[in-house]
């Protein structure tokens, strides 16, 4: 039996909170609804504390003060394998996380948990919006969006009662989960977040992975073109389904309007979890195709926001990795494509995308940006890229649009998919592509052909 803990176990315990990000403050939240105070702890508090409540400072005293609570959530943040951390649960403190805390309380027939490296948010939105279309009441949240647990969604106390949750579960919030709901999605696997993950490949995969071998999980639907996925079959928990681009040629998936075969295999893998939840319209071509209709996909996920001259400029700022870049330049097949990359440097190995560039049969322009571009364009021309591709340095996204656009005219596609994080120069992904958009709108204003 799981020695996990519920919302509803708290009770009666001195709670600490560390982390006071949005998971954090509806952590914060759902304690108050139950009349808990908890004592809140951050690494760099906010000045005017949280919600009323001061945070105290883990160097100033925070650290003590938590070691003297019997239960610590942990903000996802806050790497499981963090000196502080450990030294908390040494002193006998458990530390837990708010949506593992929820799951344990949660009905395991209706929520369907989603992970994966890459492709997991896409893959939620399709579920819940096939489900929202089928008549059921479905919250999309976790990772994702809102936390579940947040008491202005908990029927416990006073939100909307629903049919089915369907919870995005990052990496970070997978390592809090002790037991799992009856079907576990997994779409991608490939490496990313090292440094939360002791800087170990393996242990990356592992967490990724451990919801489907939790306590509960009787299926784990996953990504069946996934050698990653597929070699580490032994951690998928007891029976498995897999999923592969084949069957994402059903007709229904049309009505998405997604680009990509990758988002046709996310979206037989959502069906697949419909399925194995037991939700009848799922085996019904013509409902799912009625359900699909008016899916309005993510922001920044092979998001086509304009076009010049026949050019189509497609944001796929989301993509911070080179597995889901290469499903991105493969989308436009029989295209040319000026692949905007670079950003932020994690040490990823950009070997893997000079390998798959070097396959393409159609044109490609490499246009790489700080602050990792440097790195990205010699690793690429060390590796090389196959005689379809071009690498050229740019000093900065505005420049690599429009060199991307003048290469691209007419007919091509103009693609930012950066496979890097975009801190540093930007603030998020939605500043970068604002940013994106910013610097195409300038090319419209000139009048399609002109020079820059």
């Amino acid at each position: 039996m799981s020695d996990a803990l519920s919302w509803d176990d708290l009770d009666g315990h001195r709670i600490g909170i560390y982390g006071l990000g949005r998971e954090g403050e509806a952590s914060l939240r759902a304690c108050q609804a139950r009349g808990i105070e908890p004592l809140l702890v951050d690494d760099n508090p906010p000045a005017g504390g949280v919600e009323g409540r001061k945070v105290l400072a883990t160097a100033e005293g925070g650290f003590d003060a938590l070691s003297v609570c019997e239960i610590v959530i942990k903000s996802p943040g806050i790497s499981r394998y963090a000196d502080q951390v450990t030294a908390l649960e040494d002193q006998g403190v458990r530390v837990v996380g708010g949506l593992g805390l929820w799951v344990e309380g949660a009905d395991p027939d209706k929520v369907v948990l989603i992970t994966g490296t890459k492709g997991k948010s896409t893959t939620a939105a399709i579920t819940g919006h096939l489900l929202k279309g089928l008549g059921y009441r479905t919250l999309v949240g976790g990772n994702i969006g809102v936390p579940p647990f947040d008491p202005a969604l908990d029927p416990a106390v006073g939100g909307p009662a629903q049919d089915f949750w369907v919870i995005e579960v990052s990496s970070y919030q997978a390592t809090d989960i002790l037991s799992a709901p009856h079907v576990v999605g997994v779409t991608s696997l490939n490496p990313d977040h090292l440094p939360w993950h002791r800087n170990e490949l393996e242990t990356y995969y592992r967490d990724k992975l451990s919801l489907a071998g939790r306590p509960g999980a009787r299926w784990t639907v996953a990504n069946g073109d996934s050698a990653e996925i597929r070699d580490r079959a032994a951690l998928l928990g007891p029976r498995i389904e897999w999923v592969t681009a084949v069957q994402g040629e059903e007709k229904w998936i049309d009505e998405l309007g997604l680009l990509g075969v990758h988002n046709r295999r996310n979206a037989a893998i959502a069906r697949t979890m419909l399925q194995k939840l037991g939700v009848k319209q799922a085996d019904d071509e013509d409902e799912l195709a009625r359900a699909a209709a008016g899916f309005a996909g993510l922001e920044s996920r092979l998001q086509q926001v304009g076009m010049i001259d026949q050019v189509s400029f497609v944001d796929d700022g989301l993509s911070t990795n080179v597995l889901p870049t290469l499903a991105a330049v493969e989308a436009f097949e029989g295209r040319r494509v000026a692949l905007i990359v670079g950003g932020q440097d994690r040490g990823i190995d950009y070997r893997p995308l000079a390998e798959g560039l070097r396959e393409r049969e159609s044109e490609v322009l490499v246009l790489t940006t700080p602050d990792n571009g440097p790195r990205i364009a010699s690793e690429l021309n060390q590796t090389g890229c196959g005689p379809h591709a071009t690498v050229k340095e740019t000093a900065d996204l505005d420049e690599a649009v429009e060199e991307g656009y003048a290469w691209a005219r007419p007919n091509g596609v103009v693609l930012l998919s950066p496979a890097a994080p975009s801190f540093g120069r930007f603030r998020d992904y939605r500043h970068r592509g604002e940013a994106f958009v910013e610097a195409m709108n300038r090319i419209s204003r000139r009048g399609p052909g002109s020079p820059g």
